[in-house]
């Protein structure tokens, strides 16, 4: 794996796990796709720490389960606009 590689998983894992925000947000910080970030945190992580991938999929696990909260106070944002 490239040295440019293994740095960005690396700070997208810490930035991660100091600001305990989703994937789409760490995305955007580091102007990659959702897709990149993901198999960052996924893939490429487990393979260069694997302590850090522990941390980082519990945070993961907690987005995915927590993730129809979101899209319906989303939904509940967009109704609410339109009727104003």
């Amino acid at each position: 794996m490239k040295d440019y590689i293994t740095e960005r998983v690396t700070d997208i894992a810490n930035y991660l796990l100091e600001n305990q925000c989703t994937v789409r947000e760490v995305a955007d910080i580091y102007c990659v796709s959702k897709s990149t970030a993901h198999k960052d945190l996924n893939k490429r992580l487990k393979e260069i720490d694997g302590e850090l991938f522990e941390k980082v999929a519990e945070i993961l696990q907690q987005n995915w389960d927590e993730r129809y909260l979101r899209g319906g106070e989303a939904t509940k944002r967009k109704y609410k606009k339109e009727t104003e």
